[in-house]
């Protein structure tokens, strides 16, 4: 184990970190601020101060951070539990292993044992840095490969159908005269043309500040996952649904807790995920039972299939790496193949 500095007292610390500096051993289990509840004290502490690294230093989403915290606390649970493990310098390859064969056993998928996996990695990884092992077990530690499947895509028919009837919504929302519905159409409908627009996540939009909208430039500024910035650009007929909403929506439901928040909830707060989500399901159901997350695999796809190049379409994306955005070139061939198979009297 490494040297352990002066311990600070709770006053000294940042209210949400996580102990910093020595052993988690060191550190009471009331640290663990990531439901490290019922392991013992050195285990929780180096769950809290694994999660404080994922959310604050590698700067993960809140939902990736809950994920990868889950599977440590499983994982650390099985450790104490099975092998009688109480520190986090303790952890083995035979450790891993039995942790990742019981959750097979209990009939995990094979992407939820790779995310396992990677979730593993990561903590050990983590661990060897910080000095609380002396070698790091995770690189040994082999996990099936996830199949990678292709993504959903919806034809441009279907999107055009489904953005036809959100723009068809809001107008009879309009001329019925109630204010509230009619600016919630509104809103619906530039939510669907911007995500289809800018292939942005769900996440990012309900994100998006009305400064992040240059009108003269036609983009909008994305804060994307790991808080990296980027731009990107928007089509007019996203520009215009954006500026019926600012007009003649947004106003009808702002209120003191809008703040800055370009899209807004019924009640004049930012729109949370979950609604945008259920705006994006209602919309789709008509023309296809995809999921919301299919119109940025659509979108990604129609950009690909329009003549743009793989890099483009990777920064407008904000993919940290080209193979991420490989799997949309693969989405493009199997539909010219079946359209071949179609078309072709000698397929």
């Amino acid at each position: 184990m490494v040297a352990v500095p002066r311990r600070r007292s709770p006053d000294e610390l940042p209210h949400s970190a996580g102990p910093r500096g020595g052993s988690p051993a060191e550190h009471p289990a009331g640290d663990a601020g990531a439901g490290g509840g019922g392991l013992p004290a050195a285990l929780a502490a180096a769950l809290a101060e694994f999660s404080r690294h994922l959310s604050a230093e590698r700067a993960l989403s809140r939902h990736t951070v809950r994920a990868y915290a889950g599977d440590i606390q499983s994982l650390l649970a099985h450790a104490a539990r099975h092998e009688g493990i109480t520190d986090p310098g303790e952890l083995t390859l035979a450790a891993l292993r039995g942790w990742l064969a019981g959750q097979h056993g209990s009939g995990a998928a094979r992407a939820t044992l790779a995310r396992h996996g990677a979730a593993a990695r990561a903590f050990t990884g983590y661990a060897a840095r910080r000095g609380w092992l002396a070698t790091d077990p995770g690189p040994q530690l082999g996990v099936p490969k996830a199949r990678r499947v292709l993504p959903q895509v919806l034809r441009r028919e279907e999107m055009d159908r489904a953005l036809a009837d959100c723009e068809d919504r809001a107008l009879r929302e309009s001329a019925a005269g109630e204010r509230t519905a009619a600016a919630l159409a509104v809103r619906d409908a530039a939510v669907l043309e911007l995500l289809y627009a800018t292939a942005i996540r769900v996440s990012e939009l309900c994100e998006l500040d009305t400064g992040g909208l240059d009108q003269a430039r036609r983009t909008v500024r994305v804060l994307g996952k790991g808080r990296k910035e980027r731009v990107v650009p928007v089509g007019l007929p996203a520009m215009r649904a954006l500026a019926r909403w600012e007009e003649a929506g947004r106003p009808v439901l702002a209120s003191e807790r809008s703040g800055a928040a370009l899209f807004l909830g019924a009640r004049g707060g930012r729109l949370d995920p979950r609604t945008a989500r259920r705006i994006v399901h209602a919309s789709l159901r008509a023309a296809s039972d995809a999921g919301p997350h299919a119109i940025r695999h659509t979108a990604a796809t129609h950009l690909l299939e329009g003549g743009a190049d793989l890099r483009s379409v990777q920064e407008i994306l904000g993919h940290a790496s080209p193979a991420t955005t490989q799997i949309y070139t693969h989405v493009s061939a199997e539909r010219l193949k079946a359209t071949y198979r179609q078309a072709h009297p000698r397929a």
